[in-house]
């Protein structure tokens, strides 16, 4: 089991969130449709304010239709995670015929609180 205990130290904690709908691949005849085989969708997210450091990112799916005529196979993650954004990754492979994915996020992070000042 993986896990991952972070501490905020003085800063502010920040939440944000989204929800992006990631391909739509039926009606254009798109790879994770028509495709087989290893397949990788991809969207740059792009925080609204910077995190001081990269935040824990939380991604799922919240809508999928996937063809029932073979195994559903599904992977989706949040990669490259740095201050200001991410990249949301959906994977399948082999026979599985995905039609639209839609995903929601959650990023949380430090932040620097309205009070702070930097001496400088």
């Amino acid at each position: 089991m993986e896990g991952l205990l972070r501490h905020f130290g003085q800063f502010a904690v920040g939440v944000a969130q989204g929800t992006t709908e990631m391909f739509s691949a039926f009606e254009s005849g798109g790879p994770m449709w028509t495709g087989e085989g290893p397949r990788v969708e991809a969207q740059q997210v792009q925080f609204d304010e910077p995190f001081i450091e990269p935040p824990v990112v939380h991604v799922s799916l919240t809508m999928w239709d996937i063809d029932c005529g073979a195994n559903q196979r599904a992977d989706i993650r949040a990669a490259n995670v740095t201050e200001t954004g991410f990249e949301l990754q959906f994977r399948t492979w082999g026979d599985t015929r995905v039609a639209r994915v839609r995903a929601s996020w959650m990023a949380i992070g430090p932040l620097r609180h309205h009070d702070d000042w930097e001496v400088g």
